[in-house]
């Protein structure tokens, strides 16, 4: 039995559902334990009752240091705040021996359990993930070495020194900007490997596939799934997870995959399937609460800057009618 949490709010919900079907389709079994940061996710979850999910208001979840710093941090900078307090909370209070926080808009393609047995042949108490940037797009001086999207916490004395040490660090400064080598709750875990003992750097090539470094693999289908290959080194590798970064749904219709170049091949194969899963996982949503929107869309920003990085997004073929994009 694998336990994960995630967490995410009602514009989330699409990425949410997504990511549980996704781990569903490996044929693991699995409890996923989803923090839910509105009531509308806490109720349409609890009317969905999907096996393995267990719901978790903010009202059972938020401490009164939570609720003090809340008042300070935009919505985004308290998820981050959050992330650690709920991996703490999902060990506690569901007495789970270790947990693997997951982000909400990962997409499984390979069981987790390959991931996860390194970490257990490793002998550590916690798993991090690196970002593996592309060259041009190493931002690793601002975004961290290593990325939140998986990690996991073992409930031993080294797991949980390094979880509280880090849950303490985000309730005194987590915010989405560069200050005295932080940047949210994720330039913390950038000297773990030696701050603390038992901390294992994950190897496996493919955990945290995403937009910033897919441009170093050539990715095929292989049966149900698919293969990627290192190209500087021809190493090979399943793919296990794809972390679908920043996809926005748009007010203007239009679907937004960010700023990073996603070749045709890896459009055709993942984003495309991915984008039509998203719009399924929805339509399951609304079933439940027709007034919803599940994708959360963000109306188009019309002052300069962002309307140069839409006009540039559009030239990356990134920035697409939703209809067009899912009918090529």
């Amino acid at each position: 039995m694998n336990n994960f949490c995630t967490l995410f709010d009602s514009n989330y919900l699409s990425r949410g559902l997504t990511l549980y079907h996704s781990l569903v389709a490996t044929g693991e079994p699995f409890r996923l334990f989803i923090f839910c940061f509105d009531g509308k996710t806490r109720d349409i979850l609890r009317t969905m009752d999907l096996p393995g999910v267990v719901p978790v208001g903010l009202d059972d979840f938020e401490s009164p240091e939570l609720k003090t710093v809340k008042q300070q941090r935009s919505a985004k900078e308290y998820c981050w705040t959050c992330t650690s307090h709920t991996i703490r909370y999902a060990l506690d209070a569901f007495r789970l021996p270790a947990v693997t926080y997951l982000d909400a808009d990962l997409f499984f393609y390979g069981k987790p359990s390959v991931l996860l047995r390194e970490f257990d042949r490793s002998g550590a108490s916690v798993l991090i993930t690196p970002h593996r940037y592309t060259r041009r797009y190493d931002i690793s001086w601002r975004s961290g070495i290593y990325c939140v999207q998986f990690i996991t916490f073992r409930a031993d004395e080294r797991g949980l020194r390094a979880l509280d040490w880090w849950r303490e660090r985000c309730l005194e400064w987590c915010h989405a900007r560069v200050e005295d080598g932080k940047f949210g709750d994720q330039r913390y875990l950038d000297d773990w490997p030696e701050r603390f003992p038992g901390v294992h750097v994950l190897e496996h090539l493919g955990g945290g596939v995403a937009p910033w470094n897919v441009q170093q693999y050539d990715i095929s289908a292989n049966g149900g799934g698919f293969t990627g290959v290192e190209k500087r080194t021809g190493t090979a590798f399943d793919l296990v997870f794809f972390h679908f970064h920043n996809i926005r749904f748009m007010t203007d219709g239009c679907i937004d995959l960010g700023d990073y170049y996603l070749a045709p091949a890896v459009k055709t194969a993942l984003v495309r399937p991915y984008v039509r899963a998203l719009e399924r996982a929805g339509a399951a949503a609304r079933q439940v609460d027709p007034g919803l929107d599940p994708h959360g869309r963000r109306d188009p920003a019309s002052s300069l800057f962002p309307s140069l990085l839409r006009l540039r997004r559009r030239w990356m073929k990134n920035y697409l009618p939703l209809g067009e994009f899912l009918a090529k």
